[in-house]
């Protein structure tokens, strides 16, 4: 997969394509349905497939002293669209100036003289132009003027009618339900990080940990997850057990994913982690000391062995 940040690096070669546009934060089962269509359509005209998003968020932009709500970053979202078969991932970027560009400029411009599309995508709720006053109605329209066919998709819903959506994947995590979020998502829920060195309190307790922020991601609910972690480079996964949180029983360094890898013992500090988080233990707890805590972990530890021995 080829992807292009800006209007400038897109050639001859990559124009003509059949593209998915939307924000695609996640890359949950609803938006892969999306992709489907797209790929169906592409392999019809014999066009590339492609996925028009923007970076960062155009959420992002607007409201810049609000809590991290991202799924994925644009690294973990490009090897998401990857693994569906994306031949060509226009990544532009979402500036001031990109959002005054009106519907009928960014059809025009961008859709139209820049891209050269042959046909697009777009799920139900697509909002597009400066104000948010294109929506997929006006898309179509405006397409249709410059010979550009357009395909709008339904919302997709589970068996039991909820529909696929960012937003209640988001919700699953900060409620402590990460098998909920890869229901929606058709994947664990993983971030990426480099391990910081710590306090080294955990290797006193005999209970070394791998210290992680998320960064820019959401925030999950605080508390224990059984966890598989990859290292980078590497092809397996390892399963552990987590804290994310405070650390109310001992100092505050402020939050922190600690990870406690089952039988490894390995110097990973500068390493980068990617953590899928695969089921939720209980919440964050404060204990009354050292031994108290200890064994806790030996509790939550037995019972991530089990969840994930049942995954």
């Amino acid at each position: 997969m080829r992807i292009l940040r800006h209007i400038s690096e897109i050639s001859a070669e990559e124009q003509g394509s059949v593209a998915a546009v939307g924000n695609f934060d996640g890359v949950h089962l609803g938006h892969q349905m999306v992709i489907n269509e797209a790929s169906r359509i592409a392999n019809g005209l014999k066009a590339p497939l492609g996925v028009l998003t923007f970076e960062p968020h155009p959420r992002m932009l607007f409201q810049t002293d609000g809590a991290p709500f991202r799924l994925t970053s644009n690294s973990s979202k490009a090897d998401a669209l990857k693994s569906v078969g994306v031949d060509l991932l226009f990544e532009l970027p979402f500036d001031h100036a990109f959002s005054q560009l009106s519907a009928e400029e960014f059809v025009t411009d961008v859709l139209g003289k820049s891209l050269r599309l042959k046909h697009v995508i777009c799920g139900y709720d697509f909002i597009f132009g400066h104000r948010r006053r294109g929506t997929p109605e006006i898309l179509e329209h405006l397409c249709g003027d410059i010979g550009i066919g357009v395909s709008r998709m339904p919302a997709f819903s589970e068996t039991d009618g909820a529909v696929y959506s960012s937003t209640r994947v988001r919700q699953c995590l900060t409620e402590g339900d990460p098998r909920g979020a890869a229901e929606l998502l058709g994947r664990p829920w993983s971030f990426s990080g480099t391990v910081e060195a710590g306090d080294q309190r955990g290797r006193t307790i005999g209970f070394p940990t791998c210290n992680l922020r998320i960064v820019d991601l959401i925030q999950p609910a605080h508390g224990v997850y059984a966890v598989q972690v990859a290292i980078e480079n590497e092809i397996d996964w390892i399963s552990g057990v987590a804290n994310f949180g405070r650390r109310p029983t001992v100092n505050d360094r402020g939050t922190l994913f600690e990870v406690n890898l089952f039988d490894i013992e390995r110097d990973l500090y500068g390493k980068s982690l990617t953590v899928r988080i695969i089921d939720f233990i209980r919440p964050e707890m404060k204990f009354t000391g050292i031994e108290d805590l200890k064994n806790q972990i030996t509790v939550d530890s037995k019972r991530a062995h089990q969840l994930l021995s049942d995954d």
